[in-house]
């Protein structure tokens, strides 16, 4: 039997990853892989439905089966529209009803590395800090001590430079988990997401107090403030991805 047609008697038994290696082996078993015949036939055990048609409903059974038979993960983002310089971020926090911290900050302020936390912090949160995933901090100054029985709350805008447009991230949310342990208070609220993305819902924003031991058990010396969106973005990419999404008004 002649070896084109042993290899035309093989390569039907094939998987797609090995029918794919063989079109590296040489010229001529590049020619006969090529042949639309074999990938009909690995799509035929994969979507049977696709091939009753008289032809691919792609351009070829070749093209069809090589862009779907795996699953894409962590596709590459495309370069985000947003800057952090595009951004100021405008952050409230209220103890009971008495503001406790005001301020208008830079998007280029908020983004990771602009500052060193204090000395004397936990190795807990030390690490928490230096990991990998983009978290936007910033020192609280003056710091201020809160009473762990006391309501605080915040409120979180992001304005748009280059639009003059706003958008809401927390409204006024306390912070109701108090992680001794990891010496950070947590709130959250749920993000408004632009009309334009009917199917994108469900996106937490995190803002966290971060703090220090006190003297006096009852209390925390709050030095810092984070925010992230660690439920769904954690690089710096993705985090301007998202932002970008919201309800800008």
């Amino acid at each position: 039997m002649a070896c084109d047609e042993i290899l035309k008697a093989v390569f039907p038994l094939l998987e797609g990853e090995d029918l794919a290696t063989c079109m590296l082996v040489c010229k001529q078993w590049q020619e006969i892989a090529q042949d639309d015949y074999f990938w009909k036939c690995l799509c035929t055990k994969r979507w049977p439905s696709v091939c009753k048609r008289p032809s691919p409903p792609t351009v070829t059974y070749h093209k069809l089966f090589k862009t779907f038979y795996k699953r894409q993960h962590n596709r590459p983002l495309l370069p985000p529209r947003l800057s952090f310089k595009d951004l100021e971020f405008y952050i409230d926090i209220w103890s009971k009803q008495s503001l406790i911290f005001s301020d208008v900050v830079p998007g280029l302020v908020l983004r990771k590395g602009s500052w060193i936390p204090p000395p004397g912090i936990s190795d807990v949160l030390r690490s928490h800090l230096e990991g990998p995933e983009c978290k936007m901090t910033l020192p609280v100054e003056p710091r201020f001590n809160v009473p762990f029985d006391q309501t605080v709350s915040v409120s979180v805008l992001v304005g748009r430079k280059d639009s003059n447009k706003v958008a809401c991230i927390i409204n006024k949310s306390a912070f109701d988990y108090i992680d001794r342990s990891a010496y950070r208070a947590h709130a959250f609220d749920y993000l408004d997401i632009s009309p334009a993305h009917p199917f994108v819902s469900g996106i937490r924003a995190w803002v966290s107090l971060l703090f220090m031991d006190h003297d006096n058990d009852g209390i925390i010396d709050v030095f810092g403030i984070e925010v992230d969106f660690f439920d769904t973005a954690s690089s710096e990419e993705q985090v301007l991805w998202l932002l970008d999404i919201l309800d800008w008004k």
